[in-house]
C-alpha cells in the first residue's frame, strides 16, 4: 500500500462527526483502540508523553509544550487532530509532520493487525477512522526514537481513543460549550467529560476558569489521589499591553519553585497571537516543571521561554499578509468567537474588519454569529469543501440581521479575495468559522504562493 493509498483507505472509513448516533456509539469506548493497541505490541507504553483535553486551547497547548520539551534538547512526538492541509500534520516527529513513508509503513502495520483482528472475531467493530489514525500515531512515536510525546485528545476525553495512554502529566485548558450532542448540554456534563483524562496519582495541570467546571476536576483529582495544579493559583502575573497581537507577562510561581528558591519566574512572550495563549503557555509550562519534578527529564527555564516563544501553530490567528493583514483562525464555537473578538478590540480599535465566514452544521453559528458579525463591515458567507458544512444560503438566511451588508460567495478562495479587494490597507480581513474552511484556504493561499513564485524564477 502506497501513500495515496493509505490516506484513501483511511478517509473511506468516514469521519466520526459525520453521523452523530453512529459515532456515539462506534467511538465513545475504548475497547476497539485497547485490543488494537494490545495487538501492535502496545506501543503507547513505550514512550513518556503528555495527555492534553479541553474545548479550546489544547492543540496549542499541545503545541508549546512540544516546543519545550524540544528546546531542552529531546526529541518530540506530537499528535494532534485535525488537520489543515494534509493527515500527516497529526502526527509530527521533532517538530516536523512525519514523512509519507513513515506514515504510510505504520499505517499499513496498523490494517493489517485490524484485518487478522477482525478475520478471528476480536474485535466488536471495525476501527474508526480516528482509533485508526491514533493507533499509527502511537507505532509511529514508539518507532521514531521519540523521548517524549504529547497527545491531544480528539474529542472529550473520559472514552477518546488517546485514553488509554500512561502519561507523566495530564493537562486540561478551558471547558466551555462545544459538541453538545456528544459531551453533554451542561457545563458540569462536559467538564465530567474531559476529567475522564485524570487518572490516580498523575498530576493534573488545570488551565480552566469555569468555576462549575473547576469543582469537576478538583473532585475527580480528589477521588483518584491525583495532585492539582490550577494556573490561576500557582503563578502571579504582570501581564503588559499587547504589541502587533502578541501579548506577553511576567510570570511568577512560589508553588513551582525549587525547594531552595523562593519562586520560579518566566519571561513568557509567546509566538502565537492572542492573549488567550498567555494561558496556553502557562499550561503547559507548568507542565513541563511537573514533567522536570518527576525527575526523568531537565527543563531549564531558557528552554521554557524559548520553546514558547518560537513555537508555531498554523490556522490560529494566522496572519498571512499585510496591508491589509490577512487572518487565518478556526473560532469555530462560541468562546473562540468571544476571543476573536476580543482580539480585534484590543489590536484594532476602530478598524475595518472584513470578515469572511464559514462553519459546519453542528455549531452554534447562531451564537458564534452574533458575538461576530455587528462588528465586522462587511460579512461573506461561503462554504467549507466538506459534507458537513452548512450552506452559505442557510447561513444567510439566519444571520441576515446582524450585518447589512452581508453576501454570498460558496467558494472559499473567491471569498477571501473579495474581502481582500473590499479592504484597504489600512483594514483587516479575517477568515474564521472552521478549521476546515482555514484547511481550504491554507491550501490555496500556499498554492498561490507557489505559481506565483515560479511565474518569478
Amino acid at each position: 500500500m502506497n501513500y495515496e493509498e493509505s490516506v484513501r483507505a483511511l478517509l473511506a472509513l468516514g469521519k466520526e462527526l459525520a453521523a452523530p448516533q453512529q459515532a456515539r456509539v462506534q467511538k465513545f469506548g475504548l475497547e476497539n483502540i485497547a485490543i488494537l493497541a494490545a495487538d501492535l505490541g502496545n506501543p503507547h507504553r513505550a514512550v513518556a508523553c503528555a495527555h492534553i483535553a479541553g474545548t479550546n486551547g489544547k492543540g496549542s497547548t499541545a503545541a508549546i509544550l512540544e516546543s519545550i520539551m524540544r528546546a531542552a534538547g529531546y526529541r518530540t512526538g506530537l499528535y494532534t487532530s485535525p488537520h489543515l492541509e494534509r493527515i500527516n500534520e497529526r502526527i509530527r516527529t521533532n517538530g516536523e509532520p512525519v514523512s509519507d513513508a513513515a506514515f504510510t509503513a505504520a499505517w499499513t502495520r496498523v490494517h493489517d493487525s485490524i484485518e487478522s483482528l477482525m478475520a478471528f472475531g476480536k474485535l466488536p467493530a471495525h476501527p474508526t477512522f480516528f482509533e485508526c489514525v491514533t493507533a499509527t500515531a502511537f507505532l509511529i512515536v514508539a518507532e521514531q526514537r521519540i523521548d517524549f510525546a504529547i497527545y491531544e485528545v480528539g474529542l472529550g476525553g473520559r472514552l477518546d481513543s488517546t485514553n488509554i495512554v500512561e502519561p507523566e502529566v495530564a493537562v486540561i485548558t478551558s471547558i466551555d460549550f462545544d459538541h453538545e450532542n456528544f459531551l453533554g448540554h451542561s457545563i458540569v456534563e462536559i467538564a465530567s467529560e474531559k476529567a475522564g483524562i485524570i487518572k490516580p496519582r498523575v498530576p493534573v495541570v488545570s488551565a480552566v476558569a469555569r468555576p462549575e467546571a473547576r469543582a469537576v476536576i478538583a473532585k475527580k483529582c480528589v477521588d483518584v489521589d491525583a495532585r492539582l495544579i490550577e494556573v490561576d493559583e500557582a503563578w502571579d502575573l504582570e501581564e503588559r499591553p499587547p504589541v502587533n497581537g502578541s501579548y506577553s507577562v511576567t510570570a511568577t510561581s512560589a508553588e513551582l519553585a525549587n525547594p531552595c528558591d523562593a519562586s520560579f519566574g518566566l519571561e513568557i512572550h509567546p509566538s502565537l497571537p492572542g492573549q488567550f495563549q498567555l494561558r496556553n503557555a502557562l499550561a503547559a509550562a507548568t507542565a513541563a516543571r511537573i514533567i522536570t519534578r518527576n525527575g526523568k527529564f531537565q527543563i531549564d527555564r531558557e528552554a521554557m521561554e524559548g520553546g514558547i516563544a518560537r513555537v508555531k501553530w498554523p490556522g490560529r490567528l494566522e496572519r498571512l499578509s499585510e496591508s491589509p493583514n490577512v487572518y487565518l483562525d478556526g473560532a469555530h464555537n462560541p468562546a473562540g468567537a468571544r476571543e476573536l473578538l476580543k482580539f480585534w478590540d484590543d489590536n484594532f480599535p476602530g478598524t475595518r474588519i472584513f470578515l469572511v465566514y464559514g462553519a459546519m452544521r453542528d455549531k452554534a453559528v447562531d451564537e458564534i454569529a452574533g458575538v461576530l458579525f455587528p462588528r465586522a463591515s462587511a460579512v461573506i458567507l461561503t462554504e467549507p469543501r466538506q459534507p458537513r458544512a452548512i450552506s452559505a444560503a442557510l447561513l444567510h438566511e439566519l444571520t441576515a440581521d446582524l450585518n447589512a451588508h452581508i453576501s454570498v460567495i460558496r467558494d472559499p478562495l473567491e471569498a477571501l479575495n473579495r474581502a481582500i479587494e473590499m479592504a484597504g490597507k489600512n483594514d483587516a480581513v479575517f477568515a474564521a468559522g472552521s478549521l476546515y474552511l482555514i484547511g481550504d484556504l491554507r491550501t490555496s493561499w500556499n498554492s498561490r504562493k507557489l505559481a506565483v513564485a515560479q511565474h518569478r524564477s
